[in-house]
């Protein structure tokens, strides 16, 4: 019975920094120009898809290390040419909603480009690093990995947004919008970057995840609805909420699949997310804010 509570708590963790990752990265988006980017799931599982076609079928951890920044470096290429497309219609405006058409346009296009290129069965990417033992339970290094990547873009991010200049120009846009851009900040361009980031972001969090997840056309809607659900519950754009709620909502979906089967996941993540919506709307780390009418 340890055992398996130890099994739980260990991948429940690891599945929930990969959470925390997809909600981090919608976070960068959010704060700098209040779009959620419904087509991030696809955009993780094209950083697993980028693993599975660079790394050979034998691949060292030197291979490993040598592919990651270039699968990196292309989702974040992706998601800016992605962000452009949809940004054209909102001109500078912050209230408008044609972002939920073009994202999840975006998805569709994203799902059927896997589909087609990969056809409708999971490819596997065996992981070049040996299962680390924790607390006596063959942990998969992946799940390690996951971890470490959540607290280091945490911290990168927390010292980017406050110590560097462009950090702190995507910053301002949070906090007001229309000062920002009457302060002559170049608005667009903030937000491309934050784009960019944001396919850093998950750009490696689909390559190191890639040996634990299936890669296939719908996986991603299945892991955006996770990371969005953590997103929500942390309070959206805040960091340190995706970074607490994940491991939560990990570990939760990892007992419901270990006690019930793997068919109530995307129940069992919904009820999360009405819950948390009835009791504390703006998360548990979110703020609430005036809306003037």
């Amino acid at each position: 019975m340890l055992y398996e509570y130890a099994l739980i708590i260990l991948r429940g963790l690891g599945l929930g920094a990969v959470f925390s990752l997809i909600a981090i990265s919608l976070n960068v988006v959010q704060i700098s120009s209040r779009i959620i980017n419904f087509a991030q799931g696809h955009l993780f599982v094209f950083g697993g898809l980028f693993a599975f076609l660079l790394l050979p079928s034998a691949a060292t951890p030197w291979e490993w290390l040598l592919w990651l920044p270039v699968a990196t470096l292309v989702v974040a290429a992706i998601l800016v040419v992605q962000g452009a497309i949809t940004l054209v219609p909102l001109g500078y405006a912050n209230q408008q909603f044609s972002w939920l058409i073009t994202t999840m346009a975006a998805s569709v296009i994203f799902g059927a480009i896997i589909l087609l290129s990969q056809g409708p069965f999971a490819r596997v990417v065996r992981s070049p690093f040996a299962n680390p033992i924790i607390l006596g339970v063959p942990t998969p290094m992946p799940y390690v990995m996951a971890v470490f990547a959540a607290v280091l873009w945490y911290i990168a991010l927390r010292w980017i947004f406050s110590r560097t200049v462009t950090g702190l120009a995507i910053a301002a846009l949070a906090q007001d919008y229309d000062a920002a851009r009457a302060a002559g900040l170049n608005i667009r361009k903030l937000q491309l970057i934050a784009f960019g980031i944001s396919g850093l972001i998950i750009g490696s969090t689909g390559y190191i995840a890639a040996p634990i997840t299936p890669i296939s056309a719908d996986v991603g809607l299945s892991y955006m609805i996770n990371g969005f659900t953590t997103a929500v519950i942390g309070g959206i754009g805040s960091n340190v909420g995706a970074l607490i709620a994940g491991p939560v909502v990990g570990i939760i979906m990892m007992y419901a699949t270990f006690t019930f089967g793997g068919e109530l996941q995307g129940f069992i993540s919904m009820m999360l997310l009405v819950i948390v919506l009835m009791l504390r709307p703006e998360g548990l780390f979110g703020r609430t804010t005036a809306r003037r009418v």
